[in-house]
């Protein structure tokens, strides 16, 4: 006959949440040290870029050695700058599950405690309900505001000014007036900033991001 299944105490299942909810915690803290690391690099790279062709414009002028160099460091910057913009957008995704996962955790100390739910800032609900709870700890934040402060969306304008001023290198390489110049580098930012809020709006709408448990 086998033996009935042993039911920990409440102090050792706070002890085990608190155990969970600090490996999220570190977690979330490393994830956002490395995207952060990446982006200084990134606008590292578009400053000594600036730098490289003030340096270069001083020497030899507009010619076009420098034309040709232009091009060539806005493309890196922007390939650098989409790489990063992906990272960042994974990491936010990311983030949204340690979030909801750190809810859920709360939900279990309001479960074995139901007293500390008065004392808790952040939210122990699932769904973008708690999400948006726990990153605006409980003030009123209209998720437009919270969209256009991000991190990603920092990341992405920084593209799109690249990718713009890329346009326009491009288009006056080939001969462009000044008129068709502004209106292609005006084109390519805005197309590049319009495609990334896309996607983002597409990632971050899908179903399932809920933090679902056992069963």
């Amino acid at each position: 006959m086998s033996e009935p299944p042993v039911i920990p105490s409440p102090a050792v299942r706070a002890q085990i949440l608190a155990t969970e909810h600090w490996s999220l915690l570190g977690t979330r803290s490393t994830l956002w040290s490395e995207v952060m690391s990446r982006i200084t690099i990134h606008l590292t790279v578009v400053s000594a870029s600036l730098v490289v062709l003030a340096l270069v414009a001083q020497t030899s002028g507009f010619g076009t050695s420098f034309r040709i160099l232009s091009i060539g460091l806005a493309s890196i910057a922007l390939i650098l700058g989409t790489l990063t913009a992906v990272r960042v957008m994974n990491a936010s995704h990311d983030d949204s599950a340690l979030i909801l996962g750190m809810n859920r955790i709360r939900a279990a100390y309001v479960a074995l405690d139901p007293g500390v739910a008065d004392y808790l800032v952040t939210s122990w609900e699932d769904g973008r309900t708690g999400l948006m709870g726990t990153y605006t700890m409980g003030l009123r934040r209209s998720t437009l505001s919270h969209v256009i402060g991000s991190t990603s969306m920092f990341v992405n304008v920084v593209n799109s000014l690249v990718a713009g001023t890329l346009g326009a290198l491009v288009a006056n390489a080939a001969g462009a007036s000044a008129t068709v110049t502004a209106v292609v580098g005006s084109v390519c930012g805005l197309a590049y900033l319009g495609a990334w809020m896309e996607y983002g709006r597409r990632t971050f709408a899908e179903p399932g991001a809920e933090v679902t448990g056992p069963g």
